[in-house]
């Protein structure tokens, strides 16, 4: 999977670039200009170019997840290296196939891309964002754990009610 690491930290700087310059560059031949300066050989090409378009094609709707995600940090006034990383991870969370790219890695990857290339706080604040939008989203893997078990009593799939103590049911 360090072919895919590397793949999302190509695709965030040729992000970087293009939304740097108003998105008026064309972002494919980016990726492609910097996979071939910086990863000659590379294996993965077809993940990042995939993973660029479906970021291009879909930049409006991942801006309106993190608006809603994130209301007290306006989408333009983040740092565009986080920015361009919860693009990123939140396409991946959102539109991949969940086999290829599973939410929590989805999230993992994010996590790690901003400890790299953000500041500071990066990661936790992404690690914030994409937390929120999981479980907005209903915690899909966390079903798909559960289904995999032989043993379904072993884990219940809803919590169970808890009764609280109260003193006047302890008086009674």
């Amino acid at each position: 999977m360090a072919a895919r690491n590397l793949a999302r930290g190509i695709v965030l700087q040729s992000l970087f670039e293009w939304d740097f310059y108003g998105k008026k560059t064309d972002l494919l031949g980016i990726v492609k200009r910097n996979i071939e300066e910086f990863a000659p050989g590379f294996s993965e090409i077809d993940f990042a170019l995939k993973l660029a378009e479906a970021v291009e094609k879909n930049i409006a709707k991942l801006d309106e997840v993190i608006a809603v995600s994130a209301p007290e940090w306006p989408v333009e006034k983040l740092p565009i290296v986080d920015r361009n990383v919860l693009r990123i991870g939140l396409e991946e969370l959102l539109h991949s196939n969940r086999k290829e790219v599973p939410p929590r890695v989805a999230i993992n990857e994010a996590i790690e891309v901003a400890k790299t290339y953000g500041g500071l706080n990066s990661g936790r604040f992404i690690n914030g964002v994409m937390g929120t939008v999981y479980r907005e989203i209903g915690e899909p893997d966390k079903k798909d754990i559960i289904d995999s078990r032989t043993d379904d009593k072993a884990i219940p799939k809803e919590k169970p009610s808890v009764k609280k103590d109260t003193k006047k049911e302890k008086a009674e």
